[in-house]
């Protein structure tokens, strides 16, 4: 679609001067965004940048403060996924909700299934009306495979035909490719190309600019919750929406701390050579006694694969890994923790923390085996272990008895932390570790991450604000398509849209 001929057709979607405030704090400000019938719209920006915000509103999920939301044309207000569904809006999230021991129409028509006169389900109709969906839609499915066979591309179009179902004219794609192999991404770009024709618009998010100036008709970059640029992509380039998601400062905004030592004079603590697994292919990597080590990539590179992989929770296929420069014969987590290596995980709900517990009770569980003496759980070391944690960490807390929900994500981030800090790791492994803080939580956790490393620790921080990295490290290494391509020291890099152009172009 030309501009010239975009400026003759009705937008879809309106997205007018829309405020959302969660407390005091403001998540967007006057943000427009349009989408137009049979138009790929890029949205971009870095973590917290506002366009996660901005689709949850679209979706019905969050509710707008201020402005104007119109769906072809009429004025409209989402209390609901439901409202915003029944307007024709499909969104499709990373996480894939289909049900694996299920075929792919049966997914399709998962809660809402059509019945005969005997209230049974009708499979017949089910497996009609699918055949004549993806054939309209020209999806390469068949709607009797199991979905647990499918390929995650083909998992990925089932997931998209699902949510168009229906009358659906515009189609959200949150992180579509993060998980897809270069051939499996061809397929969901002719889908999305075959649904453009159809007339189906399509937001797209993305942290993968190749794909931006691939798929799209427009950019929008947000930038801390407010418009930083709109583009027609063919009249702009990559620096120009590289130097528009960083925007302005980002040279003193990430100017490092001094560091007393340097990390590169001393030896190596862990090793990977040539390490091979399901998602890593070929991974070489050298981590120094107290250095902070980088690792920046696009989501689905295989930065957080390489992570879990020192610390045990994928095993190796081929090449082998060294520690203080021995094989590492056995490989799990609870072998990881004897070597004296923490993982503070991405998800710290999920995997990093019991949530209805307290303080002292989430801290004692990667020490139970040193706290725990002739079967006897030690109750009063372990207190004491938490108080202190909680005194050297700044957690704002009653006491150690708290429960971890009731505490802010970034004093829930710190006991992450601090379940790891005695004894003090050799290998401090942070994945995202200041995802969901605010900012005054933000700079406790880099002096403890800096303090470690002074004190010998070796850190290696996954990040994808590639801000945090610059502040951070001493050497960054790029990963992409499950390898570490390439690793610079902190000192060549001049600013983040350096870093940023390292991670696109690689």
């Amino acid at each position: 679609m030309t501009p010239a001929t975009a400026n003759k057709v009705a937008p879809l979607v309106e997205l007018s001067n829309i405020e959302k405030r969660f407390g005091p704090v403001y998540a967007l400000r006057g943000v427009n965004f349009d989408l137009l019938p049979g138009e790929v719209h890029a949205l971009l920006g870095q973590n917290g940048a506002g366009k996660s915000t901005l689709i949850k509103i679209l979706a019905g999920v969050n509710q707008r403060d201020e402005g104007d939301v119109l769906i072809h044309g009429a004025q409209t207000h989402f209390r609901a996924p439901i409202d915003s569904r029944e307007a024709g809006i499909a969104i499709v999230y990373q996480e894939l909700s289909l049900v694996p021991s299920m075929t792919v129409a049966a997914n399709m028509f998962l809660g809402r299934e059509p019945r005969n006169r005997l209230q049974i389900v009708d499979r017949m109709a089910i497996q009609k009306a699918t055949r004549e969906f993806l054939k309209l839609r020209q999806f390469p499915l068949d709607g009797e495979d199991l979905v647990s066979n499918l390929t995650f591309a083909y998992r990925q179009l089932a997931e998209i035909a699902k949510a168009l179902m229906g009358d659906v004219r515009v189609l959200v794609l949150d992180e579509p490719t993060s998980s897809l192999s270069a051939g499996e991404e061809e397929i969901l770009f002719a889908a999305i190309k075959e649904l453009t024709r159809q007339g189906v618009g399509v937001i797209y998010v993305t942290h993968r600019l190749q794909e931006v100036f691939r798929l799209s008709d427009r950019v929008t970059v947000l930038r801390d919750g407010k418009n930083a640029g709109t583009f027609v992509t063919a009249q702009t380039d990559m620096a120009t929406i590289v130097a528009t998601i960083v925007g302005a400062g980002g040279e003193e905004r990430t100017k490092p701390a001094d560091r007393v030592a340097d990390a590169m004079e001393t030896e190596a603590i862990f090793e990977l050579r040539d390490v091979h697994n399901e998602r890593l292919r070929g991974v070489n990597l050298t981590i120094r006694r107290g250095e902070i080590l980088g690792l920046a990539g696009l989501i689905g590179s295989g930065r957080t694969e390489i992570l879990e992989t020192i610390f045990g929770l994928q095993k190796v296929d081929s090449g082998e890994m060294l520690f203080n420069g021995n094989p590492v014969r056995r490989h799990d987590p609870l072998s990881a923790i004897r070597l004296g290596i923490a993982l503070a995980p991405e998800d710290r709900h999920l995997e990093g923390l019991i949530l209805d517990d307290t303080i002292e009770r989430n801290m004692a569980l990667p020490q139970l085996e040193n706290l725990t003496k002739k079967t006897i759980f030690q109750r009063r070391a372990s207190n004491d272990r938490a108080r202190a944690a909680i005194k050297n960490l700044s957690i704002k807390a009653p006491g150690i008895a708290t429960r971890l929900r009731n505490l802010s994500g970034g004093n829930q981030q710190k006991v992450v932390f601090g379940k790891w800090l005695a004894p003090r790791p050799k290998l401090l492994l942070l994945d995202e570790p200041t995802i969901g803080v605010d900012v005054g939580a933000r700079g406790d956790i880099y002096g403890v991450i800096r303090q470690v490393a002074q004190q010998g620790t070796a850190a290696v921080v996954v990040s994808s604000d590639l801000s945090e990295l610059l502040l951070l490290c001493d050497r960054i290494g790029i990963v992409a398509h499950g390898r570490v391509v390439k690793t610079v020291q902190r000192s060549e890099i001049r600013n983040e849209e350096d870093l940023h152009h390292m991670v696109q172009e690689s």
